[in-house]
């Protein structure tokens, strides 16, 4: 996997073949990656801002205990996005920025109508269990975090040396739950396309990481992407 290309123009700064057939041309200028890095900082920062804006009246309800950890869960999204190191790869496609800000955005679309809770106590368990998971997996990430895919240092520890996107298992988990308490026709619909997007941000998030020697022997030892023995 080491020698997987990577199409399209993401570049590793360290990788740069300096050869007179690459040339300085074949090099992603820090600069570059710098200015793209940034904008999607601020895509990042307004959308976290908006949805913490809508989430703050619910946090302050009596009976809201999931939107205030869910607050704090995506709070610290903020705080990692402002502390995150520079990116050394970072996708520039728009089709990878598409899918990832698509993937992020497409869960926010469900609806709490919908028809009596199916199972609620196991809803209310996976709910918890799903943001304890994508909460830890952010803790393990801490300064790497990124919506679109980019490189700023392989993390192997925490829930990372268990499966390889724990932060997307949390969120399945979490989704689950919630349609368990708002089951409808428009969550499930909700929920598969964002499934489906979720497949497509790993496939793409491996793609540009096995530029990195480092991450193939990461995928070597940490064999399952999501859930141990499936995939």
């Amino acid at each position: 996997m080491a020698g997987t290309p990577i199409s399209g123009p993401v570049r590793a700064l360290s990788g740069c073949s300096a050869g007179p057939a690459a040339g300085k041309a074949a090099c992603e200028p820090a600069e570059g990656i710098a200015i793209w890095d940034g904008i999607e900082r601020v895509l990042v920062l307004a959308i976290y801002g908006v949805f913490l804006w809508r989430l703050w009246p619910a946090a302050l309800s009596p009976t809201g205990i999931y939107a205030r950890l869910l607050l704090l869960s995506e709070g610290l999204v903020v705080l990692l996005v402002v502390l995150r190191r520079p990116a050394r790869m970072l996708a520039r496609q728009p089709g990878s920025w598409a899918i990832a800000f698509a993937g992020t955005l497409a869960p926010l679309l469900v609806t709490a109508a919908g028809k009596a809770p199916l199972a609620p106590r196991l809803a209310a368990g996976l709910l918890l269990a799903g943001l304890a998971l994508h909460l830890g997996a952010k803790l393990s990430l801490w300064r790497r975090f990124g919506v679109v895919p980019a490189e700023r240092g392989i993390c192997t520890h925490g829930l990372y040396r268990l499966v390889r996107h724990p932060m997307y298992l949390g969120y399945m988990t979490a989704h689950v739950g919630f349609f368990l308490a708002r089951p409808s026709l428009w969550n499930a619909t909700v929920y598969a396309c964002s499934w489906l997007l979720i497949g497509l941000r790993i496939r793409l998030e491996e793609r540009l990481l096995a530029a990195n020697p480092d991450y193939c022997l990461y995928m070597q030892r940490t064999r399952w992407r999501l859930v141990p023995g499936l995939w």
